[in-house]
């Protein structure tokens, strides 16, 4: 018996992945989160976050850490190290609810992330909840 889960997104629902996609990994593209404000509008201001290690943190602590990197690197490392997003499907849980799913490649390591969006392809997004697991090669 399989244990993994069918990953294909649905014809229809594919504008709305590739448009989610290319904003993950979360908060990793500076020319979506370059300042407070950025963060603000893609962030919903009950937004919080399992991290891999299985820590939650709140919204604020998100933005500290984003500050940190902002301030400290040149370029982002998904962009300076090569990160990969792959196996990365979405499903439409309420209208203009999505859930994301990918596996990131990078720090070493190999992340299955998910993150919880509202909005559209025409209004905009904002992540609600945000999630990463350190998985098996």
């Amino acid at each position: 018996m399989d244990h993994e889960p069918d990953l294909a997104t649905p014809e229809h629902l594919m504008p709305v992945l590739d448009a989610l996609i290319a904003r993950e990994p979360l908060f990793h593209h500076r020319h979506l989160v370059a300042d407070r404000a950025d963060f603000d509008r893609e962030a919903a201001p009950e937004f919080w976050e399992v991290g891999a290690s299985g820590r939650r943190y709140s919204r604020e602590f998100v933005w500290s850490a984003v500050a940190e990197r902002l301030a400290t690197l040149d370029a982002d490392p998904y962009v300076s190290e090569g990160w990969q997003v792959i196996e990365s499907c979405v499903a439409e849980l309420a209208p203009d609810t999505y859930l994301v799913h990918y596996t990131l490649l990078g720090q070493g390591r190999r992340t299955r992330r998910t993150t919880l969006w509202q909005g559209s392809v025409d209004s905009g997004w904002t992540a609600r909840f945000h999630q990463g697991t350190v998985a098996p090669d």
